[in-house]
């Protein structure tokens, strides 16, 4: 490398960037700052050159407007052996490499207290400009946004040879990228913000920016190309952010059903374990253990168990890493945190998917949960409310007991997570019987019903959870029928007289929820 090359660096995440310029000048290159990134690099010793000395200009309107100069950007878009006469002409020199990251705007407008006029003040304007120019010219111009890559830059770098085409032109393309994103961000703010920082629901166009983790081999059958997309922004723990510790890559359905079992598991505060086969809970316990969780929710259907997923919401401990290893074949197990013996003992099962989640707040993260559909997309709010014992409505001549009631809500916390129409049969805490995705809600009934007589599990004095109203008292007439003593139900049909009449003749108790839990 040469002394006349340049680095340009202006970032505001400043991550990583004081040995990313101790590497440019180890190689000879002159490094180019602005403001708060020059200051940086100065403090700690580092030999800088202010924008300001390049442009011959200050930087004025608080920092609005540094870096916009025909200095600059000519020398990000001047072409080589063809501008070269236009350049010399004009005083400018050439850039060879850019490393910018941009205003968090993101972060900024996710603070619920940030005004409009912050807002505002957060849109980056010389960032983004400089990165198109370098973008463009990336045949001339390394350009570098992501911190990530700083260490593979700075490989190539070091090896003394010219950065390769290839590396350009992805550096180029996650940069258009990551301001497409960015711009997509700010209309999509703007459209949504009122100008006292008031927010509007569902703007006039979406851009979904995700960024491909990882292809898959295959995606719900192996005649479909897959790919894992995430969302970069999201900061809590999902099967996105997961680390897989051990086993085989993970399957588009793994990931899917990972999911399904997370988020379910997610909504217990004492120690739970969720199974999980083709997107349906098929158990699922609390207890004062995961041990003992485990237990009970592989008790509700070992049939259905067979090769699924299990989530746990405590640390995974190498005893019920053993019972699991003991009683069936699994796909996936997750927990926000495996234990050292608990790895040891997956070791010996290496084809097992260990994933270490992460620990994650009760309060769930707020996010738009999209459904595509051939030629469009759907986006609603995710489903992220719950009812407790203050909001139930009492139907029935008979109250529950405070037993009954803790069932009834756990019931209903399953509920949610199993696909319609959905009913769930719990005792003591724990699944005694599932019915999911059926037509009706009758033969859910039913289904749940043969679920726990198949486990040898019994239904009665158990308790009974409905997604939806029952639009005729067949379905009770299916709980009636097992000696279920409590019904937990979001009420709303024209025929709600008959079903309480009905648990009434059978001194069941029923509460109503007013809220109903489809799952799609």
């Amino acid at each position: 490398m040469t002394g006349t090359s340049k680095a340009l660096i202006s970032v505001s995440d400043k991550s990583g960037i004081f040995e990313l310029a101790q590497g440019l000048i180890a190689a000879g290159i002159e490094v180019v700052s602005t403001g708060g990134t020059a200051r940086l690099l100065r403090e700690n010793g580092l030999e800088v050159t202010n924008v300001s000395d390049v442009t011959g200009f200050p930087e004025i309107m608080d920092g609005r407007v540094k870096t916009l100069h025909p200095r600059i950007h000519g020398g990000l878009l001047g072409r080589r052996g063809t501008d070269d006469d236009v350049m010399r002409d004009h005083g400018i020199a050439s850039i060879d490499y850019l490393v910018v990251n941009l205003y968090p705007f993101r972060e900024t407008v996710a603070n619920p207290d940030c005004s409009f006029a912050e807002a505002i003040e957060n849109i980056d304007i010389g960032g983004p400009a400089m990165i198109r120019a370098a973008a463009k010219n990336h045949q001339d111009v390394v350009v570098i946004t992501d911190a990530d890559d700083y260490a593979s830059f700075l490989a190539r770098l070091g090896n003394g040879e010219e950065i390769d085409a290839d590396f350009r032109k992805s550096m180029a393309t996650k940069a258009f990228r990551h301001v497409a994103s960015y711009d997509a961000a700010i209309a999509a703010y703007l459209e949504g913000a009122g100008d006292k920082g008031e927010k509007h629901e569902f703007t006039s166009s979406i851009n979904l920016a995700y960024t491909k983790k990882f292809d898959l081999r295959y995606g719900e059958n192996p005649h479909q190309r897959a790919a894992f997309y995430i969302d970069p922004n999201a900061h809590y723990a999902s099967i996105s952010s997961a680390e897989q510790i051990q086993g085989k890559e993970l399957s588009y359905n793994n990931i899917a059903d990972a999911d399904a079992a997370l988020e379910c598991v997610k909504q217990f505060y004492e120690p739970a374990c969720v199974i999980v086969k083709h997107a349906n809970p098929c158990g699922v316990s609390r207890d004062e253990t995961i041990l003992d969780a485990y237990k009970r929710a592989y008790s509700t259907d070992t049939t259905s168990a067979f090769g699924g997923i299990i989530a746990f919401n405590r640390r995974l401990d190498g005893e019920t890493t053993e019972a699991i290893l003991s009683r069936q074949f699994v796909e996936v197990i997750l927990a926000p945190e495996i234990s050292d013996e608990a790895r040891e003992i997956l070791s010996t099962k290496p084809n097992i998917r260990a994933l270490q989640t992460g620990w994650w707040s009760m309060e769930a993260a707020p996010c738009a949960d999209t459904k595509q559909v051939t030629g469009g997309i759907l986006l609603q709010d995710r489903d992220l409310q719950l009812v407790d014992q203050s909001d139930l409505n009492l139907v029935t001549d008979r109250a529950p007991s405070e037993h009954e009631l803790t069932d009834m809500l756990f019931a209903w916390k399953v509920c949610k997570y199993v696909k319609s129409n959905a009913i769930v049969f719990a005792k003591d805490g724990f699944t005694v019987g599932i019915g999911a995705g059926q037509m009706s809600r009758v033969y859910s009934s039913r289904v749940a019903a043969m679920k726990a007589a198949d486990a040898g599990l019994t239904i009665k004095s158990s308790v009974m959870a409905s997604d939806a109203f029952f639009p005729f008292r067949d379905g009770l007439d299916i709980a009636i029928e097992h000696g279920v003593t409590a019904v937990i139900q979001p009420g709303g049909s024209k025929r709600d007289d008959e079903v309480i009449a009905a648990a009434n003749e059978n001194d069941i108790a029923m509460v109503f929820t007013g809220m109903r839990h489809f799952r799609h």
